[in-house]
């Protein structure tokens, strides 16, 4: 067991420490005070006695550094090992219904909607890494991308590879939603989430929205939905030249908010408005914070307690001053 952290369980005992060097110097200062003086003609018949004078007034050394480590066993020094185990309660099941009609290829958010959507969900993958994942996508019709997952690698590419095309155009809201819930319905997740994006109003699919949501809220899912654009016009794209490139012109931006907000109201979620690149990924903050999974954190903790060790080392330091001087000084008064 790796031992990683030091620590004294009753601290206040260090301040003793400073008794110590206040003992040194009352000692040093008394036993001058108190040493015989013996003046002799001659010191050379005594000269070797004279390193045996010094150890000896040494002496008083191993009972202040004795009291020392006492006073530091006192503070009971230990060293902790700390085991961490996590267990994660039922997560969440999310799904990504996401429109990518032409319009979401319009230039009020940059480089464009559909792309600042795919930096922010990413990210937003990123951010939850104890829940599945799925994506669907819609315009006029709706199909799942990719299944809920906890693999999020494969959620990250799914998201990087969304593009405009290869999808009737239109805006089938309620086929998406429908699709989202269809993933979910037989979840057994804490909880079921649907974060549904669109840029538009309901214009495509067989699917009333009304319909969809009443279909989420009998399996327990809620939505969170967002309306990305800005206020006003947008540069958004309604023809291609005959290189098949895009062309673009201002045009009223048309969000259904008062669908969007009775879906999220309807399922105990939430509408958001994103009209720029900062408000989506704040949007898309705001909903982590809302969804979390519960994990719960068990510490064990191991202590190797060093007091002991201090403790023997202050009595062996006095049984030895004992011994030196009833044996080696024992003819020094």
């Amino acid at each position: 067991m790796k031992y990683s952290n030091f620590e004294f369980t009753n601290p206040l005992f260090l301040w003793g420490l400073i008794i110590i060097p206040l003992l040194a110097a009352w000692l040093y200062v008394s036993r001058n005070r108190n040493q015989a003086k013996l003046s002799v003609s001659s010191v050379k018949s005594i000269q070797k006695s004279g390193l045996y004078t010094y150890l000896y007034r040494g002496l008083w050394a191993f009972r202040l550094l004795a009291l020392t480590l006492l006073i530091v066993a006192l503070a009971r020094p230990r060293n902790v090992a700390v085991t961490t185990k996590n267990k994660k309660n039922k997560g969440i099941d999310i799904v990504m219904a996401t429109d990518v009609s032409g319009s979401m290829l319009a230039k009020d958010l940059k480089p464009n909607r559909l792309e600042a959507l795919k930096d922010v969900a990413e990210k937003f993958v990123d951010k939850r890494p104890n829940d599945r994942i799925g994506v669907v996508l819609y315009a006029g019709e709706s199909y799942t991308k990719t299944p809920i997952t906890s693999d999020k690698s494969i959620v990250k590419r799914t998201i990087a590879s969304i593009e405009y095309g290869g999808i009737e155009d239109g805006t089938a809201i309620g086929m998406g939603l429908g699709a989202a819930v269809n993933r979910l319905k037989d979840s057994k997740a804490k909880s079921k989430v649907i974060i549904l994006l669109t840029d538009g109003v309901n214009t495509a699919g067989s699917v009333d929205p009304k319909l969809a949501t009443e279909l989420a809220k009998g399996v327990g899912v809620k939505v969170y939905t967002i309306g990305i654009g800005t206020n006003g016009m947008a540069e958004m794209p309604y023809a291609k030249d005959y290189q098949g490139r895009l062309l673009y012109k201002p045009m009223q931006v048309e969000i259904d908010e008062k669908l969007l907000t009775y879906i999220a109201e309807e399922t105990g979620g939430k509408y958001f408005r994103a009209t720029s690149n900062t408000k989506l990924k704040t949007i898309y903050d705001e909903i982590d914070k809302l969804e979390k999974t519960e994990i719960e954190e068990f510490k064990y903790y191991n202590y190797q307690e060093l007091y002991r060790n201090l403790v023997l080392a202050a009595l062996a330091l006095l049984a030895l001053e004992y011994l030196l001087k009833n044996t080696l000084f024992k003819s020094f008064i």
